[in-house]
């Protein structure tokens, strides 16, 4: 049987955890908002806007019930529709203000799905990925050799299952365009029966525990790059596409307004300053084409 008590200590204290990093790094405190859901549950955002150097961040733990799954949850498992559940996770984004360090999520989440008669069935979902503006090879190689490492002990294929998992989900259909450079991305595991809980649940938390390993060394050795409008401006455009994904396509946002979540901590992942342009293409030979041409397309970066 799932320990849902082991869960919701584990994703508590890993939020603990990644705040205290992200404050010591940063220097400025996240707020807390504690919530409560009135259809079941509640949560807990902590949230930095105009940080030193994020210049919009959020890390979220929920843990939210309701009487039936909603589209978003059931789309890969249809069998599960109509179903009560309990779903509970950490989700985080960063926006750093400087264009030459990336933004970044990480998401794990553990889901019970319940109906009269039938055994529950359970399962967690997450993984993290890095979007750059102006990429550094070291940097994206250290946050996929990072992932690589805390998935190795399920073996290098499992790695790789999830690697390319991510490469495909974290993509803009009508675009035909990566939002970024990828990590990792796993969705409905364990769902099937075929994998224990011990080793389901194992999975998650070394996913969880890589996230700062794998981006603070990134956020620390690009802090102090020098940047000016340019930058600024071509960072706005592509944030532009993060927005694109998160509220066309990404499963934890679709999830969270199709049960009536706190619209606030589910949006909190926007970028607070955004700009699309029509028809844009970079300047041949820019470090702007550089990001289409080198980084935005599936590689074994680790």
């Amino acid at each position: 049987m799932p320990d849902r008590n082991a869960v919701k200590a584990y994703l508590l204290d890993l939020q603990a955890r990644i705040i205290a990093g992200l404050e010591a790094f940063d220097g400025q405190p996240f707020l807390t908002d504690t919530w409560t859901r009135p259809a079941g549950g509640g949560g807990i955002t902590r949230l930095i806007e105009e940080g030193r150097y994020f210049e919009r961040g959020g890390c979220n733990f929920s843990h939210v019930m309701g009487d039936q799954l909603p589209p978003s949850a059931t789309a890969a498992r249809p069998e599960l529709a109509g179903r009560s559940y309990e779903a509970m996770g950490v989700s985080l984004v960063l926006h750093p203000r400087n264009p030459y360090c990336p933004t970044v999520h990480m998401n794990v989440r553990f889901f019970i799905a319940s109906a009269p008669g039938l055994p529950d069935v359970w399962w967690f979902g997450g993984g993290m990925d890095l979007t750059p503006y102006y990429p550094f090879e070291e940097d994206v190689r250290h946050f996929h050799s990072t992932c690589r490492n805390a998935v190795l002990p399920w073996g290098e294929s499992e790695y790789q299952r999830l690697k390319d998992w991510c490469d495909r989900y974290f993509f803009l259909k009508h675009r035909n365009e990566p939002r970024g450079v990828g990590g990792l991305f796993y969705d409905d595991h364990g769902a099937d029966g075929k994998v224990d809980f011990d080793s389901a649940f194992a999975l998650t938390r070394n996913v969880g525990d890589a996230f700062l390993p794998a981006y603070l060394p990134i956020a620390e050795r690009r802090q102090a790059t020098p940047y000016g409008e340019r930058e600024r401006d071509f960072q706005s455009y592509r944030r532009g596409r993060y927005v694109e994904f998160n509220l066309v396509f990404d499963r934890g946002t679709l999830f969270g307004l199709q049960s009536g979540g706190r619209t606030e901590s589910i949006l909190m992942s926007m970028p607070p300053i955004v700009k699309w342009r029509y028809d844009w293409h970079p300047e041949p030979g820019s470090p702007e084409e550089q990001l289409y041409t080198e980084f935005l397309k599936p590689k074994d970066w680790a």
